[in-house]
């Protein structure tokens, strides 16, 4: 068997390396019109940062794993071919801010029509709206050869930063496709494959409808439990709660459970904002105003918690940063990963900038040339310093905040940060990861999510 994968980013590339990893007879090839990106894919210095990852592909490229940007081959010569390519928001036209734009899933049903000469499983692994797959059936069934498709939908499942985990060992795996004699044995096919290391009760199958929707819905489901304690967040900071205390006592109940009741700045990544405000304007478009309105609360909470934590570093700062230095610790969306996109600090230096601060930013796995085009500001620009550690990043600062949860942060020095920074020094943890108390007793005047 041969698998095909377009989309060499953050979910084509692991995950097509673990089924090469656990499937030595298959042959697995990844391609992107991205020369640059399959060049980082075939070097020692990956193009994704993710634990584990490294070895899993160093052990299998060249052997049933490569990565090329010869596209048509790999999709001719294929089996199954997994699309995994970018849909972001849409910036444009009708759906602007909103809808997902799916002109990349167009382009690559084009392109298998166009090459393909013999039968195929085409599968959806880009996260995409409900009734996409019909979407690219219509088009590959106009593929000049005549051949037969069968689409799936398999959505990923997977956390940055546990993404090797994540796929040796998944909660469910989940495959949709046509309850035909045809497409159920397209799903059987796909089902083998993962039942090389996944137990089959994990193995899921449903229509191809359920799929595309479960795939929004978890992620909805995910933010919108973020979105809730960060909600009850600021009513502890304004009642002398404790958010973690609240949160710990909720997550007891069996029916709520504790994860994803950790109050932070917000959520990020690529697929939280994507998918719920995705969900918000298929509502919409079904004429489902109000479950549409629901869903879009969700974004708005989160939108507000990073907006307050900027409010209250302006606050606590006498009413004004302007010409004020302030360390930003942590750059990407959450640690262990080097994604930023979504980030909580984006938003907040882009604020923070708003109101003429100059911000010093440290992340141990993001470059200047990153954190400046997220930002979107020059290399040059005087407001802007990328730092090559915490401590070089507070260094003579009025305050420092910490956005993301990086191991590292914890085991600072900050006896050693807080003689260096200017007095009185500010701590703004947006993460809880330190020891408020012990900040205070250094000297720091300190702060948290969801404390007052």
């Amino acid at each position: 068997m041969k698998i095909c994968c377009i989309g060499a980013g953050y979910v084509g590339g692991p995950t097509m390396a673990m089924i090469a990893h656990k499937c030595p007879d298959i042959q697995v090839t990844v391609v992107d019109i991205n020369e640059d990106r399959i060049a980082a894919w075939n070097s020692d210095t990956l193009p994704i940062y993710e634990k584990g990852l490294a070895e899993i592909v160093s052990a299998a490229r060249d052997k049933n794993l490569f990565f090329s940007s010869d596209v048509d081959t790999a999709v001719a010569e294929a089996d199954i071919v997994f699309i995994s390519v970018n849909t972001p928001t849409k910036t444009y036209g009708t759906g602007a801010g909103k809808a997902s734009d799916l002109k990349y899933i167009e382009l690559c049903a084009r392109k298998i029509a166009e090459v393909s000469t013999t039968d195929k499983i085409v599968v959806e692994k880009s996260t995409l709206p409900v009734r996409t797959a019909e979407t690219i059936r219509t088009i590959l069934d106009n593929c000049p050869s005549k051949v037969n498709f069968q689409v799936l939908s398999n959505p990923e499942f997977l956390a940055e930063g546990t993404a090797i985990e994540d796929l040796l060992d998944p909660d469910r795996v989940l495959i949709g496709g046509e309850q035909s004699p045809e497409g159920l044995q397209a799903i059987q096919t796909l089902f083998d494959v993962y039942a090389r290391w996944v137990p089959r009760e994990k193995i899921l199958t449903t229509n191809v409808w359920s799929s595309e929707l479960s795939k929004l819905t978890a992620n909805a489901f995910l933010a919108q439990r973020i979105s809730s304690i960060n909600a009850i967040s600021a009513l502890c900071e304004v009642t002398e709660a404790d958010v973690d205390e609240v949160a710990g006592a909720i997550g007891t109940d069996s029916r709520i459970g504790p994860k994803f009741l950790k109050s932070s700045v917000g959520f990020g990544g690529s697929c939280f904002q994507k998918d719920v405000l995705n969900l918000v304007y298929l509502c919409e478009h079904y004429g489902l105003k109000e479950v549409a309105e629901y869903w879009e609360q969700v974004i708005k909470m989160n939108d507000y918690q990073r907006q307050r934590f900027v409010q209250r570093i302006v606050k606590t700062l006498f009413n004004t940063v302007s010409g004020k230095k302030i360390a930003i610790l942590g750059f990407t969306f959450k640690k262990d990963t080097n994604d930023t996109r979504e980030s909580a600090a984006i938003y907040i230096c882009r604020d923070l900038l708003e109101e003429q601060a100059e911000v010093h930013i440290y992340d141990p796995k993001v470059s200047k040339k990153q954190i400046c085009h997220d930002i979107g500001v020059a290399e040059d620009h005087p407001g802007v310093t990328v730092a090559s550690s915490a401590a070089e990043a507070c260094q003579d600062a009025h305050a420092f905040a910490v956005l993301t949860e990086w191991d590292e942060f914890k085991e600072l020095d900050f006896q050693a940060i807080y003689d260096q920074m200017l007095k009185p020094a500010f701590a703004f943890d947006g993460r809880n990861i330190l020891d408020q108390q012990k900040l205070r007793d250094i000297g720091f005047q300190a702060q948290s999510v969801g404390r007052s």
